[in-house]
């Protein structure tokens, strides 16, 4: 039992520590590994840990060719007006993209009508979407700690929780307007105060937290083409 142990803890420390070029990104994930680190790296997605656990089904060759392919479609995304990008990783140790909008760019405050400048951010970022449709996609939406006006902080927070669904919903419903497909948007959630980025207490602060984030990551399908070298 003590080497079973040690063996894990061997195995997880490697991971961690794996470098960081893209060939090296997934690869990491051997073959058996991706159950056991699933919890762990998951996290790295922010505070959201996103991707659908296939565990050992990914070995190191598919992680090293799924690590090149979100290279492009991170290219792709950062040419969106006004889309923040950044690489994260899935609940598989697999590279994915996080693509977040502020809110205030989005929506009128308090509100979760999409503005026309919104629109047209968004209407690019569909085709991003569109052209990568082996890309699922999970959408959340959230908001600073301020409370309501003559409402509890409990209230307050229900409040927020809400309208962070609505943003979430609104943009979901706009992309989909857009094409993209509804079978492609595998989560689409309000988060409310729970996942801040920022500190609540300065006006800067409370504005990163104001947010709603997307996330592109392998798909099953997408794995499946990484294994059979069909991934481009």
């Amino acid at each position: 039992m003590k080497k079973l142990k040690a063996f894990i803890v061997v195995l997880c420390l490697g991971i961690v520590m794996v470098g960081c070029n893209n060939t090296s990104k997934g690869a990491a994930i051997g073959t058996g590994g991706g159950a056991l680190l699933g919890a762990i790296v998951g996290k790295l997605a922010g505070n959201t840990a996103v991707g659908a656990a296939v565990g050992a089904a990914v070995g190191a060759g598919t992680g090293a060719i799924i690590g090149k392919h979100m290279d492009k479609v991170k290219a792709q995304a950062a040419a969106v007006e006004n889309a923040k990008v950044q690489e994260v990783t899935d609940k598989n140790g697999l590279q994915a993209v996080k693509v977040s909008f502020d809110s205030g760019i989005l929506f009128a405050t308090g509100g979760s009508t999409l503005s026309a400048s919104a629109k047209n951010s968004l209407s690019k970022f569909a085709s991003v979407l569109k052209n990568n449709t082996d890309c699922d996609v999970a959408i959340y939406g959230h908001t600073d700690n301020q409370g309501w006006k003559n409402s509890t902080a409990e209230e307050s927070a229900s409040k927020n929780l809400t309208l962070s669904q609505q943003r979430a919903q609104a943009v979901s419903s706009y992309l989909t307007s857009l094409g993209v497909g509804y079978g492609q948007l595998k989560t689409v959630e309000g988060q409310g105060q729970t996942n801040p980025v920022a500190d609540n207490s300065p006006a800067a602060g409370r504005q990163e937290n104001r947010r709603v984030e997307v996330y592109m990551y392998a798909s099953q399908d997408m794995i499946n083409k990484a294994n059979n070298g069909q991934l481009q």
